[in-house]
């Protein structure tokens, strides 16, 4: 870990503090692509004390948007006649037949925007043809998909629409808390999320499961202190969410934030790579927006898809295994040429393993 003075020695401290909590065996999962970006760049597991072990898990909104949306969302923005804006992580992501980008090399108007306001800009300035936003992410970009929709009906923006594909972060917990296959001491918890959401949806983890909870930032620091706390609180049978990354998080959350998802959005059923489908778990437009919804505007349909032979995404996002043990982790599957979307999104396992982890032999 390349670090300086103060800090390096504030990390020491912190390291053998999480040594003196590491009593028995204890497994915690980071649930944040940012996190797991700062985690592999800085080489906190090389820290670790050999008790301590840290595994990623589903944090990744490009990596866990299921095969079958994938497919239809190329589907779509196949059709012709239409622009299709999306966030650059989701264009080389592999369908079943090829990507955003293969379509884009062939004609298609695939375009990346850097927020949801820009894929409504594109449908005012181009007002004779359909434009069709591809809304991902967690309650982190729900806030600003809403938003947009919003505006669009309140200007009556007739050529616009949304392909949300959202979805919500603690009813995947719930479905990894219950897991018996894998068996979570403690979660750091995503801090972009949080700033929305606060720290209340998360309290039934160590309320109904005994699992240590920490909100924490992206820092080395931060992550260190994440991770002694959840050591703490293990040893200490001292189960809570502890939010540690108060410079960001209020308890409550984002009032505003949340308000605007509930106005727009309907909880529903949505399956998620690697975890299969978990119920209302997804986000979709509320009836009231209905001639917004690109689902039933374009009368899409989410087939049931298989994943990519031989992709391990799935292990990965649920912790099960690491990136480098899936048999297809540089060879096949590299950031020049992915097989699944863990070794495409600039917050996937696979991509962070790759550029910060990973030693030609």
């Amino acid at each position: 870990m390349l670090v300086k003075g103060a800090v390096k020695d504030k990390i020491e401290l912190l390291r053998r503090a999480l040594t003196f909590f590491a009593e028995r065996p204890m497994t915690f999962m980071e649930v944040c692509g940012t996190h797991t970006v700062a985690i592999y760049r800085s080489g906190i597991r090389s820290l670790l004390p050999p008790d301590i072990s840290l595994v990623s898990g589903p944090g990744c909104p490009v990596c866990v948007t299921d095969q079958g949306e994938i497919d239809a969302a190329i589907k779509l923005a196949g059709k012709g006649d239409l622009i299709f804006a999306t966030y650059g992580d989701m264009l080389r992501v592999p369908g079943t037949k090829g990507s955003l980008q293969s379509l884009r090399a062939h004609g298609a108007d695939v375009r990346v925007v850097r927020s949801a306001d820009e894929a409504l800009s594109l449908a005012l300035k181009n007002p004779v043809k359909e434009v069709v936003f591809l809304g991902v992410g967690f309650e982190t970009t729900a806030p600003s998909t809403a938003a947009v929709v919003v505006e669009a009906m309140d200007r009556g923006v007739q050529n616009f629409s949304v392909l949300s594909f959202h979805k919500l972060v603690p009813p995947a917990l719930r479905l990894l808390a219950e897991s018996e296959e894998l068996q979570v001491d403690g979660f750091l918890l995503p801090g972009h999320v949080s700033v929305v959401l606060g720290a209340e949806p998360y309290q039934f983890l160590s309320r109904d499961f005994n699992i240590a909870c920490a909100i924490v930032g992206f820092e080395p620091l931060d992550i260190m202190e994440g991770l002694v706390e959840l050591a703490r609180q293990v040893s200490e049978s001292d189960f809570k969410v502890s939010l540690l990354y108060a410079r960001a998080v209020r308890p409550q959350g984002n009032a505003k934030a949340q308000e605007l998802i509930e106005e727009v959005f309907d909880k529903c059923d949505s399956k998620w790579r690697g975890l299969g489908a978990i119920e209302r778990s997804g986000l979709k437009l509320k009836s009231d927006f209905a001639r917004l919804d690109a689902l039933l505007k374009f009368d899409l349909k989410i087939e049931d898809v298989p994943l990519p032979q031989g992709c391990k995404c799935g292990e990965v996002l649920m912790g099960k295994i690491t990136p480098k043990e899936c048999p297809l982790f540089s060879k096949l599957c590299r950031p020049d040429t992915p097989v699944g979307p863990c070794m495409v999104s600039s917050e996937g396992s696979c991509a962070a393993c790759y550029k910060y982890d990973y030693r030609v032999m």
